[in-house]
């Protein structure tokens, strides 16, 4: 397995149907959306969607969900210390940093990936891990249509007195539609460092291309999250002379001519520009 040695750029089209893609704790839930009323959904988000993915192929992962973790750690702290790799190079404070990084990035793939900070309460020494995979937010090309529903549950939660009534109310939130976009890079740099390979790459792909697979929830039933295109950009080096802003903005996506209330993926328009050299490969659904 040969470390990356092309920049890689991406670009992601996703839809959302009578779901809500991301969740604001502190707005009740509701689905993410700016000041103008365009939706967003956070890059923690897709980050986590993607971890998902790669434990799904069997990837070792170190930012497992609880309800996802299939090694037995409770924590992540736990999780560092039964790794027999990195108990033969801790030390405490006479730690090799960049043996302990190493280390770590060959045991995890979302490590050697996205990066992360070993930092935990009575260690003597922390260790940070910049990865090369970058991932911006999502954001709708229009406005969302939020609706809330109330909900009732049919049975009591506690007994007695102090119990809840069984019609007790509750809120449900959903976009109606919206369509999404976010965008990416790998840094070939930053792949040196922590043994990124190009099978790593086509890994994050794949699982780019299969997003929302084993990911339905009552906030997001099965179909109703939807990743349309993934525009794969590989670059003929490590530092090409386009930079990756330039490569994102090649992906054009408007409302057509006449929509007002955008209902489906087919309402909009997408184009895609050109630069001399540099051809993406690119998944439809």
């Amino acid at each position: 397995m040969s470390v990356l040695q092309n920049k890689i750029d991406f670009s992601v089209i996703i839809t959302a149907k009578n779901a809500n893609p991301n969740g604001d704790p502190l707005n009740g839930n509701r689905p993410r959306e700016n000041y103008d009323g365009f939706g967003e959904i956070s890059d923690v988000c897709i980050k986590r969607k993607l971890r998902n993915r790669l434990q799904d192929m069997g990837e070792k992962i170190f930012v497992q969900s609880d309800d996802r973790c299939d090694d037995g750690q409770k924590s992540l702290h736990d999780r560092a210390k039964a790794c027999e790799a990195l108990a033969k190079i801790t030390k405490g404070k006479d730690t090799d940093r960049d043996q302990f990084a190493k280390a770590a990035c060959e045991e995890w793939i979302d490590v050697r990936s996205f990066g992360q900070v070993f930092a935990f309460k009575g260690d003597p020494v922390s260790v940070g891990v910049r990865g090369p995979v970058s991932i911006q937010q999502a954001e709708s090309i229009s406005p969302v249509d939020i609706v809330s529903m109330q909900i009732t549950k049919s049975v009591n939660g506690e007994s007695g007195k102090d119990g809840k009534a069984s019609d007790t109310m509750g809120t449900k939130h959903k976009v109606d539609f919206a369509l999404y976009v976010f965008h990416g890079s790998i840094n070939c740099q930053l792949a040196e460092k922590t043994g990124f390979t190009e099978e790593d790459a086509e890994k994050i792909k794949l699982a780019l291309e299969t997003l929302f697979e084993n990911d339905c929830s009552s906030a997001r039933p099965e179909g109703s999250m939807e990743v349309r295109r993934v525009y794969w950009y590989k670059h003929d080096g490590k530092t090409p002379k386009n930079s990756s802003a330039k490569v994102h903005r090649l992906l054009n996506v408007v409302m057509k001519d006449g929509v007002e209330r955008p209902r489906r993926f087919e309402d909009y328009d997408i184009t895609l520009d050109t630069i001399d050299g540099l051809e993406p490969e690119i998944f439809e659904s």
